[in-house]
Formats: structure tokens, C-alpha cells, sequence
């Protein structure tokens, strides 16, 4: 099992990155586990947007542990099973706390010896590195990070933070660093930058996706690229970029 925890600042196209590569795996036929830790629980909305999916911290709320694996989860597109940690009501709780309990409780509930996934992906918000955010890259979750990031001086000063918190981890064996996505966004010497940020971190570049119209239209349809447009140059972008992953993983040892 390859349990890869995905990290990026808000609005770089982390769970679309995620989404697409689950797709992409899936269609390669690995069995898929998606759980997105984000407090708006958007993670996996394009994978299954027709059907819908309760947070695992809704359920708590409601039905304190009186409910099933299969409540917590839902199986979209190709096969990938999605689950959304969520978070507390507006202005109320801690959302890093949520994100422990959400994911302590799909372990407790078996959501891994259940769906027998040869694939998980946490998909988290980037912007805060502290407390339950760190929660992912803990032993027994993820085993390997990989952050996506664009050359946008917001996005690498997040990158930079994540980076720092997986290193102050390693030590309690957290997951390491695989790697930086580079999802462009058109800034000018983009790759030249994301490349040199990459050295200085002591990592690489695993993989890189073009700043594309056919994104945005996938969403309007509330679905991924691999789904609205396969045949597209963009799904084989996520498609090579699925391929990357893999090697990346099995390179960051354990995974």
C-alpha cells in the first residue's frame, strides 16, 4: 500500500491534482482510497458529484460512533473511494483537531483492511503546518509528502513551510519529503524557479502540469479531467504525472 499525504497552499489546485491522479490510477486499475482534510470538504467533489458524501465529523456529530465504514464513504469515478474528514461549524472548534478525530476514526472503523487500497491519498490544506494539519504525515498514515506548488511567491513560501515541518518531523518518523508537483501558473521563469527551490530544499520536481482551459471546464462539469476529456493533453499529463508519483513513492522508502 503506497499512502502518499499531498500538501499545497489553498488555491494552487491541490485537490484537483489529487482528484486526477486518483482517476489516473485508478484507471490503470489500483484500487484507490482518496481522503480529503480540508475543512470545506471539496476534496473529492469532482470524483463524485452526483452522489453525496457526508464528512466523517458530520457523522460524529449526529450519530456519535453509531455508523458504518460505508456511511463515511462513497465510490466515485473509477472505482475511487472518497472520504472527507471536514471540519467543526464556522467560528466553532479547531479544524487541525478534526482532522485527527476524522482520521482516527475511518482507521477505527477499518476504512484500510475494508477497501484494501493499493493507493492512499490525503489530500491537505497547506497553508497551516501545525497541530492536526501535521496529522497525515504521522506513522501509520502517510509515507511519503509531496507538495504542489506553482512559481507564485505565495505558493513557494507555503511549500518553504511544509517543507520545514516535515523536516522538524522526520525525526519522530514521520513521512519524508518525495518531491514538489509544479502546477504552472504562467509566472514568468517558472520552471528555472521551481527547479532552484527544489535544490535548495534537498528534493526535486517529480512532475509538472500545464496552466490549461480544459481544467476549468472539467470543473464546470463537476468532473475531473480524466473523466469529461480522456483523450485530452491534459489527461495524459495526469496520467504521466500518476506514473511519477509511483516511482517517487517507491524511491521514498518506506512506502
Amino acid at each position: 500500500m503506497k499512502k502518499i499525504a499531498v500538501y499545497g497552499k489553498g488555491g494552487i489546485g491541490k485537490s484537483t491534482t489529487v482528484s486526477n491522479l486518483s482517476a489516473a490510477l485508478a484507471g490503470r486499475g489500483l484500487r484507490v482510497l482518496q481522503i480529503g482534510c480540508d475543512p470545506k470538504a471539496d476534496s473529492t467533489v469532482s470524483l463524485h458529484a452526483d452522489r453525496p458524501l457526508p464528512t466523517v465529523l458530520e457523522l460524529v456529530r449526529e450519530k456519535q460512533n453509531d455508523f458504518s465504514i460505508g456511511d463515511m464513504t462513497v465510490t466515485g469515478y473509477g472505482g475511487v473511494v472518497c472520504a472527507e474528514a471536514g471540519g467543526p461549524p464556522p467560528g466553532m472548534g479547531c479544524a487541525g483537531r478534526g482532522i485527527i478525530a476524522a482520521l482516527e476514526k475511518l482507521k477505527e472503523k477499518g476504512a484500510y483492511e475494508t477497501f484494501r487500497p493499493d493507493v492512499v491519498f490525503y489530500d491537505v490544506l497547506g497553508d497551516v503546518v501545525c497541530g492536526g494539519f501535521t496529522m497525515p504525515m504521522r506513522r501509520g498514515y502517510a509515507d511519503s509528502v509531496l507538495i504542489v506548488t506553482s512559481g507564485e511567491t505565495m505558493a513557494l513560501h507555503a511549500a518553504a513551510n511544509i517543507a520545514e515541518a516535515i523536516r522538524n518531523f522526520r525525526g519522530r518518523g514521520y513521512a519524508g519529503l518525495g518531491g514538489l508537483i509544479l502546477n504552472r501558473r504562467n509566472v514568468k521563469g517558472e520552471d528555472a524557479k521551481v527547479d532552484a527551490f527544489a535544490e535548495e530544499l534537498g528534493t526535486r520536481v517529480i512532475g509538472t502540469l500545464d496552466y490549461s482551459e480544459t481544467v476549468q471546464n472539467a470543473e464546470e462539469l463537476g468532473k475531473t479531467v480524466m473523466e469529461a476529456f480522456p483523450e485530452s493533453e491534459m489527461a495524459g499529463q495526469y496520467r504521466r504525472l500518476a506514473d511519477a508519483v509511483l516511482r517517487a513513492c517507491e524511491e521514498e522508502k518506506p512506502c
